[in-house]
């Protein structure tokens, strides 16, 4: 009687020991999420605030192109007032594609590409989106890894009791950046 009690107090005890690890190790998954989130916010925050600066440059160069200047403002102060991570990727896809059409309005002015000021921040503007790729690549990779760990077996039996749920946000490019570009001469 006594060494069944203590069999059954011992595997009591184990699987005790299991779901406090399995616990430990979602909760640790699950804040990654949010710090991930938080380096490709800060990526995104360094690219808003170069934009003023090389907006003003342009605007020196290319006076005409008022529309698209203006909407990348507009698209900058969207980032600012963004709560959520989803709005926050809406508002960041929308500067990519503005920052596109930017530079293709820079190609049409040879003196402006020329200019030290435009260069130095166009440098800085192309290691910034090359931090936000790292970044949000490295964000995918956690939000992944988390929904991995808390749907897979017997990890979801923990997760379930005690209510972690799968992140939906995963950063996706726009549906037009996966058709190569048509290139005439």
């Amino acid at each position: 009687m006594k060494k069944g009690l203590l069999i059954v107090l011992g595997v009591v005890l184990l699987a005790g020991l299991w779901a406090g690890s399995v616990y430990n190790g979602l909760v640790s998954s699950s804040e990654a999420v949010p710090a991930a989130w938080s380096q490709v916010q800060t990526v995104l925050q360094r690219r808003y605030d170069l934009i003023p600066n090389l907006v003003n440059t342009v605007k020196g160069y290319a006076k005409h192109e008022k529309e698209l200047l203006t909407e990348v403002t507009r698209l900058r102060s969207q980032w600012g007032e963004a709560k959520t991570p989803g709005q926050q990727m809406a508002a960041a896809s929308g500067m990519e594609s503005a920052l596109s059409r930017l530079m293709v309005v820079v190609e049409q002015y040879p003196q402006l590409k020329a200019n030290e000021n435009f260069i130095r921040l166009m440098d800085e503007l192309a290691g910034t989106e090359n931090r936000i790729s790292v970044e949000r690549r490295s964000y995918n990779e956690t939000v992944n890894a988390y929904n991995v760990t808390v749907r897979r077996f017997p990890t979801n039996l923990v997760a379930g009791l005690f209510g972690f749920k799968k992140a939906e946000n995963y950063f996706a490019g726009e549906k037009e950046a996966q058709q190569a570009p048509k290139v005439q001469f």
